[in-house]
């Protein structure tokens, strides 16, 4: 039996209808992020414009009063260590599936600093003393990190890296350790001390935000559902964009995978993707649409193999040398360029000839968002492309 054909074309369709870049408007912040299996939010904005990207009606009352006020969306340190924005279904999921690996990784680091010189006697029992510490402290308690090391001086460590080199100094710990219970689903970052485009969060512990206890599921489950969750918003997609996505490992994507009803497909670049079985219908074409969307959007970061919708030769106008994606046009499913705030302006950088009809509607959107930001001047945030940067 021949396998079903999944083109480019298609595939651009798909993501733009199921990622709500087809016009779609009045859809709430909760569906967004599940529209996209979370939002980036290791840049406070990107959250925000995300969800403005997908619907313009949006304002960022609105996004921040389903993270503080009603809280169907939660931020959690996640795949690939990142900090995403999620529901709790997800949220759920995401620390089930990679919760436990994150949050060693982030313990290993910890070890690797507190065994240096300056570091306490016993690195390992300085976790857990501090870990029980702050675990205390932030039972119905909200507090920023600041806070956090004030409330336990006698956890407040900060151990010397990388001295003598331009970028070393004293890294205090319990910061770090936050993070670490945060990527466990222990505590979480609350109420936000700063304005949107800004973070200074507040932590609590998980249950005192979510008003219960997380729901406990076991990584087998939380790949599984996390698989499926990606394939029906972001496939066809390889089992290498599934790793990366995951910042998993082949082993579990693949015990995922067998788990699930998946169909095999071919895709134009000559790899073999995956689909849902019950998701081989085709997608109605999306007409050519104007989009900006905002560094690490997770559409521009959805997949490890990015050709089907960006031109190799902008990557290095457009990623930063880690990977990291930055502010970026789009006409018609692909990227064209990527756009910059000016003062008061947003102006559009494009990278490739676009028809007069697009290059007037990126205008057009440019001036859409500008006013949507009125007063608000972005950060460029850690992972700036070299065209911001410019």
């Amino acid at each position: 039996m021949t396998r079903p054909h999944v083109d480019d074309t298609a595939r651009r369709a798909r993501f733009q209808r199921r990622h709500l870049l087809d016009g779609t408007v009045g859809t709430p912040v909760v569906e967004i992020a599940d529209a996209v299996v979370g939002l980036h939010a290791t840049t406070a904005s990107t959250v925000h414009l995300s969800a403005w990207a997908r619907n313009g009606e949006i304002t960022p009352h609105d996004v921040d009063s389903a993270l503080y006020d009603d809280r169907t969306v939660v931020k959690q340190l996640a795949m690939r260590r990142t900090l995403f924005v999620m529901s709790r279904p997800i949220l759920a999921d995401a620390v089930g599936a990679v919760g436990s690996r994150v949050a060693a990784s982030e313990r290993t680091n910890m070890l690797r600093d507190l065994r240096r010189d300056d570091g306490p006697a016993d690195p390992e029992g300085w976790i857990d003393q501090a870990r029980s510490a702050v675990l205390d402290l932030l039972d119905g308690t909200e507090l920023v990190a600041a806070e956090v090391r004030k409330a336990l001086p006698d956890f407040d460590i900060s151990i010397m890296r990388d001295a003598g080199k331009s970028y070393g100094g004293l890294s205090p710990m319990l910061p770090r350790l936050l993070n670490h219970l945060a990527a466990a689903g222990d505590v979480v970052r609350g109420t936000n001390r700063a304005t949107w485009a800004v973070s200074r969060p507040g932590w609590t512990s998980m249950s005192s935000w979510l008003g219960e206890p997380l729901a406990a599921v076991s990584p087998e489950d939380g790949h599984r559902d996390l698989v499926a969750r990606w394939l029906r918003s972001f496939g066809p997609g390889t089992e290498a964009d599934l790793v990366w996505w995951l910042g998993s490992t082949k082993t579990a994507v693949r015990k995922a995978v067998a788990a699930l009803d998946v169909v095999e497909v071919d895709l134009d670049s000559g790899e073999t993707g995956y689909l849902m079985a019950d998701d081989l219908y085709p997608v109605d074409e999306v007409q050519p649409r104007a989009l900006l969307l905002p560094g690490l959007d997770p559409t521009t970061m959805g997949w490890r193999g990015r050709e089907f919708y960006l031109d190799p030769a902008h990557v290095p106008h457009l990623f930063d040398t880690n990977g990291n994606g930055g502010q970026t046009a789009w006409w018609d499913g692909r990227i064209v360029g990527g756009w910059v705030q000016e003062d008061n302006r947003v102006r559009v950088q494009l990278l490739e000839d676009v028809p007069a009809d697009g290059v007037r509607a990126l205008d057009a959107r440019a001036a859409e968002l500008a006013e949507w930001l009125g007063d608000v001047r972005l950060t460029q945030g850690l992972f700036a492309s070299p065209m911001m940067k410019s």
